[in-house]
């Protein structure tokens, strides 16, 4: 099995090996805490040592995960991972095989197609309706089942658009997977930062096919802890998740997963996200301000998460986003193009002060009023 480099992590390996921008457009998380923010509530005398705990990960972490999506599931049920990257991985590679069919949206999480094409299975794109504010119909996905199919792999809210599946029609769609024998996989990690509704229910909770990934990553701030999950009612995918992961990252982060189940406690967990959804709040009105007064760019307002996709006219996404990291300007933006959208470039109201958002935002008007027309 060979794993190429998506478009996306080929665009960031390639631009970051640099000098560091200055200003950064399309921060994708909130803004980080800090270890001095947990540390009155670890342990000094907690041992980095794992012997003696379940291979699932910490227990108490484990009912942190089932608490903040609001399942009733035995902790069980939950595999720690590094990351919803690992998680989203280990199913992939325990569930499809060569051959096979997988459902995924598009534009959304390109990790699906890599690992895809890495195990020899097919891959087949739903679009979103851009013009109905990339809303994903339920009966495009029926229609794209054949007896091949194994998996439907989604994000919600959507990775990059920032559309949520309105809970009606992600219950079509797990009745889709339930009559068809799929696996219904639905990566979280934007969860807890709705907009316009309140949180999806987890499809780990609506169905025996259903299975969640997620982390603390996106919303809370935490990439750097590579802490996630799997959360699933069927015992053998757990089970063979976590043979897996034994065999690949033998992920147990012991000091991560203890930070993490801080983060995870529902007083500070309703802090964080309080916090983080004022400060997105406010920058997600000041860039649509940006792009109604940009006549070059118009965009879909996300619903949920913190990145959106913006419509360029006229201009190529990448052509623009290398030209904006270039001096005079050195601020980062991601080309729609790692979706496979070279007409959108992504922005992101995540970050906080550091990513220089406002000075960024002024340099890319300076470059779109001086693009060719």
């Amino acid at each position: 099995m060979k794993v190429t480099i998506h478009k996306l992590f080929d665009y960031l390996l390639e631009t970051t090996a640099a000098e560091p921008p200055e200003c950064f457009i399309g921060f994708s998380l909130a803004r980080s805490p800090r270890l001095k923010d947990f540390l009155a509530d670890l342990d000094p005398d907690l041992s980095l040592d794992w012997n003696g705990q379940s291979f699932l990960g910490l227990p108490a972490l484990r009912q942190r995960v089932l608490d903040q999506a609001s399942l009733t599931l035995a902790p069980d049920s939950v595999l720690i991972t590094a990351g919803a990257a690992e998680a989203n991985y280990l199913l992939f590679r325990q569930l499809l095989e060569a051959g096979d069919e997988v459902i995924t949206d598009s534009p959304g999480w390109p990790q699906v197609g890599v690992m895809a094409r890495a195990i020899g299975a097919i891959l087949r794109e739903v679009p979103r309706d851009e013009a109905n504010h990339w809303n994903l119909h339920p009966a495009a996905i029926a229609a794209a089942v054949t007896p091949r199919t194994r998996m439907i792999f989604l994000t919600n809210p959507n990775n990059p658009t920032g559309t949520l599946i309105p809970p009606e029609d992600l219950i079509s769609i797990a009745r889709i997977a339930e009559a068809h024998g799929l696996w219904l996989i639905v990566d979280e990690v934007y969860a807890g930062l709705e907009w316009s509704a309140p949180r999806p229910p987890s499809i780990a909770g609506l169905s025996p096919r259903g299975i969640t990934t997620g982390s603390v990553s996106k919303a809370l701030g935490l990439q750097g802890l590579r802490t996630g999950w799997i959360i699933a009612q069927d015992a053998g995918v757990v089970r063979d998740a976590m043979i897996l992961r034994e065999n690949a990252s033998e992920i147990m982060n012991t000091l991560g997963e203890h930070i993490a189940e801080i983060a995870l406690r529902p007083a500070r967990l309703a802090a964080s996200l309080a916090t983080a959804r004022a400060e997105a709040t406010a920058t997600l009105a000041q860039l649509d301000d940006f792009v109604a007064s940009e006549p070059r760019l118009s965009w879909q307002k996300p619903q949920a998460g913190l990145i959106g996709l913006a419509r360029l006219d006229g201009i190529d996404s990448e052509t623009l986003a290398r030209s904006l990291l270039a001096a005079p300007y050195r601020t980062f933006l991601l080309p729609g193009s790692a979706y496979g959208l070279p007409h959108h470039i992504r922005l992101g109201v995540g970050g906080g002060p550091e990513a220089r958002l406002n000075e960024g935002l002024s340099r890319l008007s300076g470059l779109l009023s001086a693009w060719p027309t």
